[in-house]
């Protein structure tokens, strides 16, 4: 039988400064994200329906983004 370990092994050998350090660049990473996402869905707002259609989307796929 095969075990999967989904620890982060930063997060185990980490004082308690890196773990700090992990959580910042993880919500940076988050915000980063998200930012990212919201330029994609501003950018795909403003194609046409046909433009859209062509790139195998709909103008109601944007919100699930």
């Amino acid at each position: 039988m095969a075990a999967f370990d989904y620890t982060p092994a930063q997060s185990l050998n980490a004082g308690f400064s890196g773990r700090i350090g992990f959580a910042i660049s993880s919500i940076f990473a988050s915000v980063a994200q998200w930012n990212a996402t919201r330029t994609t869905r501003v950018q795909l707002s403003k194609l046409t329906d046909r433009e859209l259609s062509d790139i195998g989307l709909s103008r109601g796929d944007i919100a699930e983004l």
